[in-house]
C-alpha cells in the first residue's frame, strides 16, 4: 500500500487539502465503505461525488487523475462525501441526475429518475416515430424526465404533464427549461387524470405515459433506508397492492386517447404487477391486447396497449 492510500484509508475523516484528485477519490471511497448508511458503489459514488465538487467532466477526471485538487474543491467533496455516508442520495448530494441522456436537476421534492423508466420512453417513442406532431400525456411527471425526454426525443411532439405534487412540478418546469423544451410541454396540477379535465383533451391523445408510484404500502418500509428515508412517499407507495394510480389511469385512459394511441405504464417486476395491470387495462374493453416490455435486466417493466374503436369501450 502507498502511503497516499494508507492516508485514505486511515485519516478517514481528515480533509483531502493538499490531495490529488486520485488520492480525493480513494479518501471517499474508503469513507464510504465504512459507513453502514452506505450501501452502493463506493468507488463510483465517490468518483461523482469528486467530479461534482471539482466541476469537471469524467473524461477530464481520468485524464489527470494526478493533477491537485484545488482547496474549495477539496472542502467541497469532503462535505458532499460527508452527506452521502450519512445516506443522502448521490443525486440529491450533487443535485442532478442523467435520464435518456439528459442531465436534470434532482432535490428530495421528486422521485430520482431510475433507468429502467427510459424502457417506458423508449416504448412511447417508438409508438408515435411515424406520427406528426403528436399529443402526449405524462401523468405523474415528478422531475418532469419522462415528459422532458418525449419532447426531445420526438421534435414535433405537443406534451401535457400532470403531477399531484406542486412542488414536483416546480422542479418539472425548472428541468424544462434547462433542457430546452419549456415551450412544448404545459403543466397541470392535480391526482390521476383529472388534470385532463381541463385541457379539452378528450379523444385526441396519441400517447398517454404513466410511472405511478407501484410499491405496495406495506412493502414501503422494506426498502433500501436511503430510498423510505429520503425520497418522496407520495412517490413511492401505490397503495394496499401498489396499482392504485395503475387503476384510475386504465379506467380513464380511453376517455382521452384516440383510435391508435398508446397506453403505456412502467410496473415494478415484483408481486406479478405486469399480469395485473394488463387484465385492468382488457377490462376496460377498449384496448388491444397488452403486450409487457422487459428492461435491460430482463424484468418485466413497461404494460403497453393500443385504443381501439370507441365502440368496443365498456364504460359507454
Amino acid at each position: 500500500m502507498t502511503g497516499a492510500e494508507h492516508t485514505a484509508g486511515a485519516a478517514s475523516k481528515a480533509a483531502p487539502a493538499g490531495w490529488s484528485r486520485r488520492q480525493a477519490w480513494r479518501w471517499g471511497a474508503s469513507r464510504l465503505r465504512e459507513t453502514k448508511a452506505f450501501t452502493g458503489d463506493a468507488v463510483m459514488e465517490s468518483e461523482v461525488l469528486l467530479r461534482a465538487a471539482a466541476a469537471i467532466s469524467r473524461e477530464e477526471f481520468f485524464a489527470r487523475p494526478d493533477a491537485p485538487l484545488p482547496p474549495a474543491a477539496a472542502a467541497g467533496y469532503r462535505a458532499l462525501v460527508v452527506r452521502r455516508a450519512a445516506g443522502v442520495p448521490t443525486a440529491y448530494v450533487v443535485g442532478h441526475r442523467e435520464f435518456f441522456g439528459l442531465d436534470l436537476a434532482i432535490d428530495a421534492r421528486v422521485l430520482i429518475p431510475r433507468p429502467e423508466t427510459e424502457c417506458l420512453v423508449e416504448a412511447v417513442v417508438d409508438a408515435l416515430l411515424c406520427r406528426r406532431d403528436p399529443l402526449v400525456v405524462d401523468v405523474g411527471t415528478g422531475s418532469g424526465a419522462i415528459a422532458i425526454a418525449l419532447a426531445r426525443a420526438l421534435p414535433g411532439a405537443r406534451l401535457l404533464a400532470t403531477d399531484v405534487s406542486c412542488a414536483a412540478l416546480d422542479v418539472a418546469r425548472k428541468n424544462a427549461e434547462r433542457c430546452g423544451v419549456a415551450d412544448r410541454i404545459s403543466w397541470f396540477a392535480g391526482p390521476g387524470l383529472d388534470p385532463l379535465r381541463r385541457c379539452e383533451a378528450e379523444g385526441r391523445v396519441d400517447a398517454l405515459a404513466c410511472n405511478p408510484p407501484y410499491i405496495p404500502s406495506a412493502a414501503v418500509a422494506t426498502l433500501a433506508e436511503e430510498v423510505r428515508e429520503w425520497e418522496p412517499r407520495i412517490a413511492l407507495d401505490g397503495g394496499p397492492d401498489g396499482l392504485d394510480l395503475h387503476r384510475a389511469v386504465a379506467g380513464g385512459a380511453a376517455s382521452y386517447l384516440a383510435p391508435g394511441g398508446v397506453l403505456a405504464m412502467e410496473v415494478a417486476a415484483l408481486w406479478d404487477q405486469a399480469r395485473t395491470v394488463g387484465g385492468l387495462i382488457a377490462a376496460t374493453g377498449a384496448f388491444g391486447p397488452a403486450r409487457v416490455i422487459r428492461d435491460h435486466a430482463g424484468a418485466e417493466r413497461v404494460v403497453v396497449a393500443e385504443r381501439i374503436s370507441g365502440r368496443g369501450d365498456r364504460r359507454g
